[in-house]
């Protein structure tokens, strides 16, 4: 059963979801798993791109510059309704600088991969023989067994006061009391699996799925977990014909070390989010299916 009638909109409603088998990496994409692949290809991600006035004729000047969406922390209080009081649009920032040019991953090789766009974690799994999940595929293998439980794991976000995925504690965006012990990503496998042996399917970064986020699911009133792109939309890809052709976007699942119960409660494998396929940010990454063929 894919959905929850108990959260948010978009996840409504509950409904019967069949699926061929799969199998899926027991693990986000790791920034190691990430530099072999650019190694072996000489890929250059998105945000390491530099935009064109053609795909983005409104964006300011200072935003034509390769670059990503960092999250920083707040002082105090702020407004919720702006997203910008803790997104920032850095030049330089990628998957090798997660918190820009002056930042590395040398520490960093076993977390997750972040500032990938969906042109990247595509070109990752065709290099990898595999693809991306749907989002049925996700939430099947997301709830580890569990058809509707709230979490992954039960329906108690802390059992026995053990915090069981890297999401937020404290009051969202300036209050990070850190009981799961990390402030930003944390090492793949650093919390326990769900009930399939999957590590990181709840919390840590939002995870890219194949499916494009149509209208006739009602979309999250504010953007919650994700910025918008700063430059505006671009129009790439093969879009669903319900899917808004302005800004087409895809599926998030899984939720971030970034989710709290304040502002975004959607550590849970039913919440799902849009993105779109031209946004990066240091909080979203990916991993990739095999089918049965």
């Amino acid at each position: 059963m894919m959905g929850s009638e108990q959260h948010y909109p978009e996840e409504r409603p509950v409904h019967a979801v069949k699926v061929d088998g799969f199998f899926i990496d027991p693990r986000p994409v790791t920034n190691a798993d990430f530099r072999r692949f650019v190694e072996e290809t000489r890929y250059v991600t998105f945000a390491e791109r530099q935009p064109t006035r053609e795909d983005y004729p409104d964006a300011a000047p200072e935003l034509l510059v390769p670059g990503s969406a960092v999250f920083f922390k707040p002082s105090r209080r702020v407004d919720l309704g702006d997203c910008g009081q803790w997104w920032q649009y850095v030049p330089g920032a990628d998957w090798k600088h997660p918190e820009g040019p002056d930042s590395a991953i040398d520490d960093r090789l076993d977390h997750p991969v972040v500032h990938v766009a969906y042109v990247d974690v595509e070109a990752y799994a065709t290099w990898a023989g595999k693809s991306l999940p749907t989002e049925a595929e996700w939430e099947l293998a997301g709830r580890g067994g569990l058809d509707g439980a709230t979490y992954a794991w039960g329906d108690e976000p802390s059992p026995g006061g053990r915090w069981m995925a890297n999401a937020w504690q404290g009051e969202f965006p300036w209050q990070n009391l850190l009981h799961d012990g990390f402030e930003r990503t944390s090492p793949v496998g650093a919390f326990p699996p769900n009930g399939y042996g999957l590590f990181d399917m709840i919390g840590n970064v939002w995870e890219w799925t194949s499916d494009w986020f149509a209208r006739n699911h009602p979309a999250p009133r504010r953007p919650c977990c994700a910025p918008p792109n700063p430059r505006g939309g671009t129009r790439q890809g093969s879009i669903d014909p319900n899917v808004d052709r302005r800004r087409p976007r895809k599926v998030l699942k899984g939720g971030s070390f970034l989710c709290a119960a304040n502002y975004c409660l959607r550590y849970r494998p039913a919440a799902r989010i849009p993105e779109t396929v031209d946004t990066t940010t240091c909080h979203v990454g990916f991993r990739c299916v095999v089918r049965v063929e």
